[in-house]
């Protein structure tokens, strides 16, 4: 394995991405591990990550600078170079000029880094300090035009560094770079595999419920669904899955779930029809945290009242993810900012009576579909887009109400149906409608009208860390709004989101 230490990069969770993309297994670990679980851990190679701090800051983040003496691979990405060449006595300042954005990477030397790279490749930066003296035994292996020391290495040490971001995808042989450190210098297996991972998760589900049973929040998402079918597989009929209709659902979504887990997948459901309980809940609340918080309590509030139902019920399920993790709080309570709280993260009572089973939230989406094909899961669920645990709650920006819960679900049907019939569903993250919380003014029938505004997204990503709108083309736009402006009563204009993800995020709310 590669070992991760969490500095509070946002960035963390991609370099776990590529390196699994290698078929290495790795984990994320916070910068106060201690040395002695380390040893433990017994890594092949260790990543220490970036981080938003600088280096001089009275609070940054410090890992054991014994790490330097175990004889194991490290690298240093960013602020993990920087703590690095501070730790051993070198010089970090701040940088006469920031570097952000894109830069040419000329390699000095050839090294096992970028063993299958070209001398001069792009890279991406994101730093405000640099390195002006490297520590004894340090050497130059890369510099751009703005940072001399962009990739250093101490070969007698085992220690390496990059100053930019390998893991993002701005940096194109990034990933290439990070295999050669996991493989040809840490010298890691690739031994990570999904029906590797489905073996361990069914074993440690066992070994955590034991005799007890276990509920499951289903919502029909890819996340949930996978985590339905692994709980099966290990509990059998100590496992139920409870799917809450909240009435912030998509058109016919509760009845057709019903029908594929109960008819298809076999699974043991129980349906619950709440929907009154979470409109009333949600009456004039328009702030999206408190959304997300109040539907986040009512559903673990259900879980809890049918759980008393169930004899031996102990445990909460959930499909808890990586980016779900990372966006509400850095993982294991490293350092990270916090960007908004999710469903599965944010909204649960810190007196709720069940312990919590969360077998996918070391994976990412696409890991997590690949792991549903190993299990067999039926294709067209594997590959829905991913929806939101609040659902239709941060699609209507403002007040949720019946009525503009259901303009909504039209609209954006409208929107599913022509994706699909175009041939890009399978080809975008996320495809949906957005209710705005304004009017414009319309003509229709030579009638002025006063109605409201929906918002077209549509995005592009391979982890939703980062995100880019599509490019969809213009008369397939053309004949969405043309349907939802003709059909839904109550829009009268629908306008495209070009927004990308950094800096906006995907959803709206």
């Amino acid at each position: 394995m590669i070992l991760i230490i969490d500095f509070g990069s946002q960035y963390n969770q991609l370099i776990a991405r590529r390196v699994r993309e290698s078929r290495v297994y790795c984990q994320i670990e916070p910068y106060n591990i201690g040395i002695d679980k380390i040893k433990a851990l017994a890594p092949k190679g260790i990543v220490l990550s970036g981080g938003p701090m600088s280096i001089y800051d009275k609070k940054s983040p410090k890992v054991d600078k014994r790490i330097f003496d175990l004889d194991i691979p490290i690298l240093g990405i960013c602020y993990g170079l920087q703590f690095m060449i501070d730790a051993l006595k070198g010089g970090v300042k701040k940088a006469e000029k920031r570097e952000y954005g894109f830069a040419a990477l000329n390699i000095k030397r050839e090294h096992a880094l970028f063993a299958g790279i070209d001398k001069t490749t792009e890279c991406w930066m994101s730093h405000g300090d640099s390195i002006y003296k490297l520590p004894k035994g340090f050497s130059l292996l890369a510099s751009t035009d703005n940072t001399e020391f962009t990739a250093v290495a101490n070969e007698e040490k085992k220690l390496y560094g990059f100053q930019f971001h390998p893991e993002v995808a701005h940096t194109p042989k990034g990933k290439k770079m990070l295999e050669n450190f996991a493989i040809n210098i840490s010298g890691a297996k690739r031994d990570w595999t999904m029906k590797f991972f489905a073996k361990k998760a069914i074993s440690e589900i066992k070994g955590s419920a034991k005799n007890d049973k276990v509920i499951l929040g289903l919502s029909g998402g890819v996340d949930s669904t996978v985590t339905s079918v692994l709980l099966d597989k290990a509990l059998g009929k100590n496992f139920t899955a409870i799917f809450v209709d909240n009435g912030l659902l998509r058109k016919n979504e509760a009845d057709n779930l019903k029908g594929i887990f109960k008819e298809r997948l076999k699974i043991n459901v129980k349906f619950i029809n709440a929907e009154d309980r979470f409109l009333d809940a949600l009456k004039k609340v328009t702030d999206p945290e408190k959304k997300r918080k109040i539907i986040g309590k009512i559903f673990a509030d259900i879980f809890e009242e049918e759980a008393r139902k169930i004899e031996g019920v102990k445990f909460l399920a959930q499909g808890t993810l990586y980016p779900d993790i990372i966006e509400s709080v850095s993982v294991f309570g490293g350092p990270s900012a916090v960007i908004k709280s999710h469903h599965n993260v944010g909204g649960l009572p810190k007196d709720m009576k069940l312990k919590l089973i969360e077998p996918l939230k070391y994976l990412f989406k696409d890991e997590v579909r690949k792991l549903g094909k190993t299990l067999g899961v039926n294709s067209m669920l594997i590959w829905r887009q991913p929806f939101p645990g609040p659902g239709l709650a941060i699609r209507v920006i403002g007040e949720v109400t019946k009525e503009r819960l259901e303009v909504l679900r039209k609209a954006d049907a409208i929107l599913l149906e022509e994706i699909h019939a175009a041939g890009y569903y399978k080809k975008l993250w996320q495809s949906f409608a957005v209710l705005l919380p304004i009017k414009s003014v319309g003509v229709m029938g030579d009638s002025r009208t006063y109605e409201n505004i929906a918002a077209i997204r549509a995005v592009t990503s391979k982890d939703a860390m980062t995100a880019d709108w599509a490019k969809l083309p213009q008369k397939l736009l053309g004949k969405i709004s043309n349907r939802i402006i003709n059909e839904v009563s109550g829009i009268n204009r629908v306008v495209y989101d070009i927004s990308s993800k950094p800096p906006a995020t995907i959803e709206w709310e």
